[in-house]
């Protein structure tokens, strides 16, 4: 297959807090974070604090250049789904966008890539962006089957979505054995499940489409590698774990630019 590649999109840095902090934590995160950012960012950036932050975050990025996101939804609209969080729900509370299929709903919650597949419609048809997350365990990996796991969980999740609403989907690459490990893919690793993976999308859409979706790397970003994984020509943003819950760490992150300017 032909590779494709194109000039750089425009990045876009996303903070995926997990099972973390409180209101009070987020109000006082939020705060140091946005006295951090420059005038001008360079990167969309988004973040996505649990289900019970989420109205406390809206009230205070509103009027900033940060959005917001959800770690998870359901593929319904409303119903009998006790403990469930709904598109529209998020929607109404502020959100922009919606982690879809993370490693951690997988292998602990069981999802699949039909079920992630009902999701990612189901955030399209209630305006919110998905972020849909594909990634290898080590055992793929070692096994050198990271280009079959991916490819397989990219056709699955995307099967009969329009090519307009694939070009505006957001797809995040997170190999699981670097995920909270400390462990990262080298870029050159990075770049090369982000180059097939847009020439994965090129076969199943066409060039404008596998030349307009974003593709993030997650998986042990930190302020001293961004720079470099930024550097790969495929990758156009982080989908960043651990790393965000620090304000002044993810601030840095979203500043990589001036960092790498400063020598740093």
């Amino acid at each position: 297959m032909p590779e494709v590649s194109s000039p750089k999109r425009r990045p876009l840095i996303a903070a995926n807090w997990k099972m973390n902090k409180t209101p009070s934590e987020t109000e006082l995160f939020i705060n140091e974070f946005l006295r951090a950012l420059p005038p001008k960012l360079d990167s969309d950036v988004v973040v996505c604090p649990p289900f019970t932050s989420l109205a406390l975050a809206r009230s205070l990025i509103e009027g900033t250049a940060v959005a917001l996101g959800a770690q998870n939804i359901n593929e319904n609209v409303s119903g009998a789904f006790t403990g469930e969080i709904s598109p529209a729900m998020l929607v109404a509370v502020g959100c922009h966008y919606a982690i879809i299929g993370h490693s951690e709903r997988r292998q602990l919650y069981g999802e699949t890539d039909a079920l992630i597949k009902k999701k990612i419609k189901a955030a399209f048809q209630n305006q919110l962006t998905p972020i849909a997350c594909v990634g290898e365990t080590l055992q793929e990996r070692e096994a050198n089957k990271t280009l079959e796991v991916v490819e397989r969980q990219i056709r699955g999740a995307l099967e009969g979505l329009p090519s307009a609403e694939t070009q505006r989907i957001v797809l995040a690459y997170e190999p699981i054995w670097a995920i909270g490990t400390g462990k990262t893919a080298s870029p050159a690793q990075a770049q090369e499940v982000h180059l097939a993976i847009r020439n994965i999308l090129k076969d199943q859409y066409g060039s404008q489409t596998s030349l307009s979706v974003r593709i993030l790397y997650g998986g042990s970003v930190k302020p001293d590698n961004m720079a470099e994984l930024m550097a790969c020509e495929d990758v156009d943003g982080g989908l960043v774990g651990g790393a965000s819950l620090d304000a002044k760490s993810f601030a840095e992150i979203v500043n990589y630019k001036s960092k790498k300017r400063a020598g740093q």
